[in-house]
């Protein structure tokens, strides 16, 4: 299955790793910084022009890098993702 997140960008929910409030989330000292070096490595891809409302964080394959994922910036919220997805669940 695949998870749309806005703009005709798709992944496959496989390769999901968490999706994320951004307002519940970039409070945090620690997540800020981690999405500001993804940023600085070119690794954040915004698929959204608008005001973004959460971030998703994907790796193609579970062995892969820290510095291999990919953070995705979109306008939806972290609850429409959740609910668009087939198997994503909260835990």
């Amino acid at each position: 299955m695949y998870l749309h997140l806005g703009q005709n960008v798709v992944v496959p929910e496989s390769a999901i790793i968490g999706v994320f409030d951004m307002d519940n989330t970039t409070g945090s000292r620690i997540t800020r910084k981690f999405l500001n070096e993804a940023e600085k490595s070119g690794r954040v891809l915004s698929v959204t022009n608008e005001l973004p409302k959460s971030f998703v964080i994907c790796c193609e394959d579970k062995y892969q890098r820290y510095d291999e994922m990919k953070i995705y910036i979109s306008q939806l919220s972290s609850q429409t993702l959740l609910k668009r997805s087939g198997t994503l669940r909260f835990d």
